[in-house]
């Protein structure tokens, strides 16, 4: 005799704990979606679920509007393609990071915002006028909207567009900014003056890290500081943590030649990602395109005893991801469409590297064995006709 079973009258602490054992983001929402008990009984915003394999967000085709409020979202794991309504990062506005599973957006004002592409939610850091080099702000002042001042104390103005779309290069955070019971730190790696400014959860202005100008190629949270680097490789540990934020230096060989350097946090360690790149020159249709493209990189582990950096032939099973993101490492043998000893690596020069170039964005994916480039399954040559604004970037899809 078979007994019927109604799966949806479920203690609610069972299919809580069920959910609980679910490990991937898909299937957590599935899980939700079966009925409106299972819904009740779990949280929209789950904490449980580890950090998932990076989404890379893709640019709008020519065949999209402008206005358009779907952006596509590749899947490594799933080899797919998924289209979300995110009309907040629309191409008339600009992305200046991704953290944490979080986009930072720029628009032609002072605001400065970011929002998760899978919840839609929304927080605000502080405005751009809020920034210490930025002496006054007139909305009226067309054309010349902002007034900023150099180091040197001389002042000059800026328009709106260009604070959107110059003035900031990256910005990363401490933890998920939406953790709702702990405070976080946000870090704004500046374009033109190479400073490195702050704020902590609900501040209304920013600040600038005394002392650590010019380390503003790349950044990451580590070990309760960020950890910023330099041109040639060189280390500044900023804890902001303090009214006073502390800063120190971690002095290391010079590494000469690299043309753009990344940081990235293993577990306990500490990683420096070098990239090279070249000039090429593609003649199409009576046309000379002049782009760069990505030859090789050299990874360098951090060794506090010396201190040095130890180089390193092979990540083993880890893959490294970087451009405009955040840094990050991930495990292969935790995730489907993933390889270890490689780096994925998107397009994150400055519009002050392009030089005016036009051809493909130089995005794909380095192994470090071997040292071959491949591109991305979404990605192929000449996908795009040209580049499209804003290049992809890889975002980590997060509930939370």
């Amino acid at each position: 005799m078979s007994i019927s079973v109604d799966w949806s009258e479920l203690q609610p602490e069972l299919i809580e704990s069920i959910a609980k054992k679910l490990k991937v983001h898909k299937d957590y929402v599935r899980f939700r979606a079966v009925c409106s008990n299972w819904r009740k009984s779990t949280s929209k915003t789950p904490k449980h679920l580890p950090c998932q394999l990076p989404w890379l967000m893709l640019p709008q085709t020519n065949n999209q509007n402008r206005q358009s409020h779907l952006r596509a979202f590749f899947s490594l794991s799933d080899n797919k393609t998924y289209r979300l309504s995110l009309p907040e990062a629309s191409n008339i506005r600009r992305r200046c990071g991704s953290s944490h599973g979080w986009l930072v957006i720029l628009e032609e004002t002072p605001a400065v915002f970011l929002i998760n592409p899978l919840t839609r939610v929304k927080h605000h850091l502080p405005p751009l006028s809020s920034f210490p080099n930025v002496t006054k702000f007139n909305f009226y002042d067309i054309g010349r909207e902002y007034t900023l001042k150099t180091s040197e104390g001389d002042a000059y103005t800026c328009s709106l567009k260009e604070m959107r779309d110059s003035f900031i290069k990256k910005v990363v955070f401490s933890s998920s900014p939406s953790d709702s019971d702990s405070d976080y730190f946000a870090l704004a790696i500046l374009n033109q003056t190479g400073d490195l400014a702050y704020c902590k959860k609900g501040d209304s202005f920013w600040k600038f890290i005394d002392n650590a100008q010019s380390y503003c190629e790349d950044a990451v949270y580590h070990k309760g500081c960020f950890y910023a680097v330099s041109k040639y490789g060189t280390i500044a540990v900023c804890d902001v943590s303090r009214a006073l934020p502390n800063v120190s230096f971690i002095q290391t060989p010079l590494q000469v030649g690299g043309d753009m350097q990344y940081l990235v946090s293993l577990d306990d360690e500490l990683l420096l990602v070098t990239r090279y790149l070249e000039l090429g020159f593609d003649v199409d249709q009576h046309q000379l395109d002049i782009f760069y493209k990505t030859t090789e990189f050299r990874v360098y582990k951090l060794v506090l005893n010396g201190p040095k950096w130890e180089s390193l032939s092979k990540l083993d099973e880890w893959a490294l991801f970087v451009g405009e993101n955040s840094s990050m490492a991930f495990r292969a043998s935790d995730f489907q469409g993933c390889k270890g000893n490689q780096i994925y690596f998107t397009d994150d020069y400055s519009e002050w590297n392009y030089d005016g170039a036009n051809g493909d964005h130089d995005l794909g994916v380095y192994d470090l064995e071997d040292g071959c480039v491949v591109g991305l399954p979404c990605y192929p040559r000449k996908f795009y006709n040209g580049r499209r604004w804003p290049p992809p970037i890889w975002v980590t899809p997060s509930l939370h």
